[in-house]
């Protein structure tokens, strides 16, 4: 118990991480989830969450992430702006987490409509840190960064699916980390 208590301490460390970032082009855009444990793993929980789900649903749900990201990112790159970006954010790896550990019943819309949500969030970060230069180079990196990090979260969710306690273990650690992160800073 100690442990667990001493890694929340450390998860305002953890939030909002993203030193040294290149600015530009597709690389910096590929670094961008990969350098900072928010977005990584959120984009991690929803390929977990996707493993639960059946049929279509499984591929729908991260096309929804990538696809509303996207356009977050264009908003975010026209300097549009949402209150409480950092916040948006910290709180996407909290209900993703748990919802990737707990949330089995839940109908494919209202799923998509949540990480839909999620993902304005995250692409409006995105175009927000993005250089001044070659924005679409920059977008294509992000992009096929966070298809990547869904594509590892379904992998794990799939494997952990043969043993559920794993998998609701590993979507609370990261519902305890987003919930550190809100309170960080």
């Amino acid at each position: 118990m100690k442990k667990i208590f001493a890694l929340l301490l450390l998860t305002p460390v953890f939030a909002f991480a993203h030193p040294g970032h290149l600015t530009e082009g597709w690389m910096a855009g590929v670094q961008h989830p990969l350098s900072g444990w928010d977005h990584l793993l959120a984009m991690v929980a929803v390929g977990l969450w996707a493993a639960t789900f059946q049929g279509k649903a499984r591929w729908l749900i991260p096309v929804t992430f990538v696809s509303v990201m996207t356009a977050g990112f264009v908003m975010g790159a026209q300097d549009i702006r949402i209150p409480m970006l950092e916040q948006g954010i910290a709180a996407s790896v909290l209900v993703l987490g748990l919802a990737a550990a707990w949330l089995k019943k839940v109908p494919a819309g209202a799923a998509m409509l949540l990480v839909g949500m999620f993902a304005l969030f995250h692409g409006i970060a995105h175009g927000a840190e993005m250089g001044s230069h070659g924005a679409f180079s920059y977008a294509c990196g992000f992009i096929i960064a966070t298809a990547a990090l869904h594509a590892i979260g379904f992998a794990l969710g799939t494997v952990m699916s043969k043993h559920q306690w794993v998998l609701r273990f590993t979507g609370s650690v990261i519902g305890l980390i987003g919930f550190g992160m809100l309170f960080a800073g």
